[in-house]
């Protein structure tokens, strides 16, 4: 509150500061106007006429600085004044010279001709003083700040970005840049000056003038261009050693007028990805989730909290969140709280392999769409944990399907990733499972159920970005398993945005892939962080190969080469051909595999293997599983004779009832 007065107070001083200027220069104005006419000699001026003039002082002076209040003389912010307020300056200068013409001869005052043109010439320099000698002072300031704490910075693009961050940078109290060159590939401007400064050439020779100039500072402000563009652009400025990049995120902000300093960021990882940001159509969305109930499973993860946060923006009816870990629910809890305090909010603790729990949600609140997003995902721990990666990926699907089923949701979205195409991992084969339970759910129910596959995702929980990032303030070395390991990636909203688009498109049975570009090599991705982060690679932070961790290869697909791509609305995104395999032997299957997973075989690999023909094992892991086979081959063999009590909810919601039930 005190701040609020103080800057209140100020301005208020600053208003009266300059009404008590304009009162001076007013009258000034007009002794000039005399002393000027007749060859800058007092003793010479007629007494009439300086009679004339002491006359109309008070009338004058109350008249002019009631027309310069109506023209914003005293509200516009004078550190930003442009040729706009110039022309306020003129006009007002103008009209106060008209109610001199007038009043003078309407009272019959004796004055010379040549007055009113001095008076305005005056007045019109005089206001322009008291206005513009802030920008003055910093021009002037600007151009002796040589060899002082400043930042020399170099600006790429001079186009009208380029324009409105100069023109802030100089103003600026707080920045101290001093702006050296601005680059931009466009011949015709080499040579041209943008506010004094040179546009010294294309991109071509951006080292050279970071030498010659002594760069520490590189803005960025082309946001007309493509994501590729700005990718190689950005490479280059990655050589120059202690200097800070910043970037104007996008062109919409050129549009709609928000181009500032204050827009300016870091570059960031995602500007090196080499690809334009998946656009989705938020009124699509928007139209299929409004004024429905929603549910989320694992709606405190990366994924879900997302999802909650986009779904909640778009007039869900009712937004359950569903999710085994408290802390993460509460988070998510309270933010939607605070940004959408009339959002009908349902935060419930519980986990997807409890069948019981999941009926009392769904019989209690009745979801129309399921975005079922809990899963273990992290591929070292689910290798040597791989019963729990089926017990909660494969049969938690399952469960969470089936409520679905039973209580009539109209839409069930599963959250697939790209590991699950000929996997070589335990958590991308159980993933695989869960794509063939939604498709034998898709066929048997009126539910539609679709997946939807994407690759990594930036900044999520246990993702390679924020490993480093850890390293990087550790002092490094920086990890990465292999120098040739590559990665799809894409960002959080990215990969929500395809989850809705998914769930507003689906028909059913659909497999949703994203085309996400050109995958991207993990150990660039280390180097540009570590650049990004103001270090020089091998000198500061140093990069360690610590080999393929178990599970991992060296590329992910996105799509089985049995699979194709049909295309969609969006060029961005196509669905895959679900491949074709006896569901009746794989429902059988999976009562096996229950068994087997509840009872903690050493063996689960193999018999994942023998559901999942994609399911490619790692030598070591055949090796093992040749030697213990003699273990679960019988008991294998004989689990289809009879079920565990555990699975008797199973048993007892057979296909064949609920395809007649009704509601």
């Amino acid at each position: 509150m005190m701040k609020l007065f103080k800057k209140w107070d100020l301005s208020i001083v600053y208003k009266v500061l300059l009404v008590f200027l304009d009162i001076i220069f007013i009258n000034v104005s007009s002794f000039l106007a005399l002393w000027i006419r007749f060859n800058m000699h007092i003793s010479e001026i007629p007494p009439e006429y300086a009679d004339s003039v002491r006359g109309l002082v008070v009338a004058n002076t109350i008249v002019t600085v009631t027309i310069f209040a109506l023209f914003r003389l005293y509200t516009s912010l004078w550190r930003f004044a442009s040729i706009k307020e110039l022309v306020y300056i003129i006009e007002a200068c103008g009209v106060s010279v008209l109610f001199n013409i007038l009043a003078y001869y309407l009272t019959y005052r004796t004055i010379y001709r040549s007055y009113f043109p001095l008076y305005t010439t005056s007045l019109f320099l005089l206001t322009c003083l008291s206005r513009f000698s802030y920008r003055l002072a910093r021009l002037l300031y600007h151009g002796n700040i040589h060899g002082r704490h400043v930042r020399n910075t170099m600006i790429i693009g001079a186009g009208e970005a380029c324009n409105v961050v100069m023109k802030e940078l100089e103003l600026s109290t707080e920045l101290d840049a001093k702006i050296c060159c601005v680059i931009d590939d466009n011949q015709r401007k080499h040579g041209t000056y943008i506010h004094g400064v040179k546009v010294v050439g294309g991109r071509d020779v951006i080292l050279k003038y970071v030498e010659k100039y002594r760069i520490n500072e590189i803005i960025v402000a082309i946001p007309s261009a493509d994501k590729r563009e700005r990718q190689k652009i950005l490479e280059i400025c990655q050589k120059v050693p202690d200097c800070e990049l910043k970037i104007l995120p996008g062109v919409y902000q050129l549009v709609n007028g928000e181009v500032s300093v204050s827009k300016l960021r870091n570059v960031q990882i995602e500007d090196l990805l080499g690809r334009d940001p998946i656009r989705i159509t938020t009124e699509k969305i928007g139209r299929y989730v409004s004024d429905k109930v929603v549910m989320v499973t694992g709606g405190g993860g990366s994924i879900g909290s997302e999802l909650c946060r986009q779904i909640a923006a778009n007039g869900v009816r009712q937004l359950i969140i569903f999710d085994i870990y408290e802390n993460n629910a509460y988070e998510i809890q309270q933010e939607l709280k605070a940004k959408w305090p009339n959002l009908d909010l349902v935060v419930l603790i519980g986990s997807v392999r409890n069948g019981r729990k999941l009926n009392s949600v769904f019989a209690k609140y009745r979801p129309d769409i399921v975005y079922h997003a809990a899963a273990h995902k992290h591929v070292p721990l689910m290798e040597d944990s791989p019963n729990e990666a089926i017990k909660n990926n494969v049969f938690g699907t399952y469960k969470v399907a089936l409520a679905a089923d039973r209580y009539r949701a109209e839409k069930f979205v599963l959250i697939s990733t790209d590991k699950a195409v000929n996997p070589t991992n335990i958590m991308g084969a159980s993933k695989r499972m869960c794509e063939m339970i939604i498709q034998v759910f898709n066929h048997r129910s009126r539910t539609e159920y679709v997946a939807v596959r994407f690759g990594n995702v930036l900044g999520s929980n246990g993702s390679v970005i924020p490993l480093f990032k850890k390293q990087i303030e550790a002092g490094g070395p920086v990890t990465v398993t292999h120098p040739d390991i590559i990665r799809y990636f894409m960002t959080i909203p990215e990969a929500v945005s395809l989850v809705l688009e998914a769930g507003a498109s689906a028909k059913g049975g659909e497999i949703f892939v994203l085309d996400m570009g050109q995958p991207v090599r993990i150990v660039d991705l280390a180097k540009n962080l570590i650049r990004l982060s103001g270090y020089t690679l091998g000198v500061d932070i140093e990069i360690q190969y610590t080999g393929l961790r178990p599970g991992e290869k060296l590329y992910e697909e996105l799509l089985m080469a049995e699979e194709g791509l049909q295309s969609t609305g969006n060029e961005k995104i196509h669905i895959g051909k679900p491949i074709e395999f006896d569901e009746d032997e794989f429902l059988k299957d999976l009562e096996d595999l229950y068994k087997e997973a509840y009872a903690e075989t050493d063996c689960m690999k193999d018999i994942v293997h023998k559901i999942i023909p994609t399911y490619h094992l790692r030598e070591a892991d055949v090796r093992r599983d040749q030697q213990i086979q003699s273990c679960w081959k019988q008991e294998f063999a004989d689990t289809r004779s009879q079920l565990p009590s555990a699975f008797l909810e199973w048993e007892n919601t057979g296909w064949e009832d609920k395809k007649g039930q009704e509601e």
